[in-house]
């Protein structure tokens, strides 16, 4: 009888050339409650309301659209409407029954906690409920108007993040611009009875966070951002 042979196969080592994770992202830098692109320009995020549109009455209905197209008819600038739909994390709500029940001094009680804390936990996983966010991006571009070459913006495109860092003074001139814009959007969500948040540095990391690690975002959750060494600029 003949030995099989076997091979060991090990995974290829990591080219120490290979380029980071972000070089392929546009993001240079988060700071300030702003997004801070790889071209300079600058974004910020509205999380926005949602409304039960077939709850209304039609006269209802029909002045959502109307409002809604005013909206978007009313801006010299583009907006970028994103719809997020991902599972139910109903980890923090799972966490305070637990602490009540704990607390609990009266046996019957604490054991209906806890079958009931077991019934809406079994329930969000079987069912696949989803939960549905709803962001508007606020642009601002401080050298759009000065209408830049095709080949000059790839180069500005594709330059490191650190070469691309606006200056203090710069960035709180451009902020400014993209404030006034903001509070130029909100006040039409707000004439159409939709609230609206503004995204800070700490929930714009984590919804990154949450878009490019979905998997690992489920069981690790990200840190507060003033816990975190980051570079001061």
């Amino acid at each position: 009888m003949s030995q099989k042979q076997t091979k060991e196969v090990r995974a290829p080592k990591a080219n120490k050339s290979t380029p980071a994770t972000q070089q392929y992202l546009s993001i240079a830098e988060i700071k300030n409650d702003t997004i801070i692109l790889k071209d300079g320009s600058l974004r910020a995020v509205l999380l926005v309301a949602s409304v039960n549109f077939f709850l209304k009455s039609e006269d209802e209905q029909n002045a959502i659209i109307q409002s809604y197209m005013q909206f978007l008819n009313s801006f010299d600038f583009q907006l970028q409407i994103i719809v997020q739909s991902r599972k139910f994390d109903i980890t923090r709500y799972l966490e305070h029954l637990g602490k009540f029940e704990k607390l609990q001094t009266n046996e019957l009680l604490r054991i209906q906690m806890a079958d009931y804390r077991q019934f809406v936990s079994e329930l969000v996983e079987l069912g696949q409920i989803m939960d549905k966010k709803f962001f508007v991006v606020v642009p601002y571009d401080p050298v759009k108007a000065g209408k830049k070459g095709f080949m000059s913006q790839m180069k500005s495109v594709f330059s490191a993040a650190i070469d691309l860092r606006l200056k203090h003074e710069e960035f709180m001139n451009y902020k400014h611009f993209l404030d006034l814009r903001v509070g130029t959007v909100t006040s039409a969500l707000t004439g159409m009875s939709l609230n609206t948040q503004l995204l800070n540095t700490q929930a714009l990391i984590e919804l990154f966070y949450t878009v490019y690690n979905p998997d690992t975002s489920a069981v690790q959750k990200l840190a507060d951002v003033e816990k975190m060494q980051v570079e001061e600029t």
